[in-house]
């Protein structure tokens, strides 16, 4: 998923955005994180950019 979101970026192509989360972080670490994320985000910040989860 990571090189497709990345491949459209370089491209120049529209990509909504990408969290890709570590395999070794707890669930409940990536509910958290993505709890913060919606509620202190703004439509569309994400957009075009690819993140990694935890945010810590």
């Amino acid at each position: 998923m990571t090189a497709h979101a990345y491949r459209r970026v370089m491209k120049g192509e529209p990509m909504p955005g990408v969290f890709e989360v570590s395999r070794t972080v707890s669930i409940r670490a990536v509910v958290d994180d993505i709890v913060l994320l919606t509620e202190c985000s703004l439509p569309g910040e994400w957009e075009g950019q690819l993140r990694y989860l935890p945010l810590r």
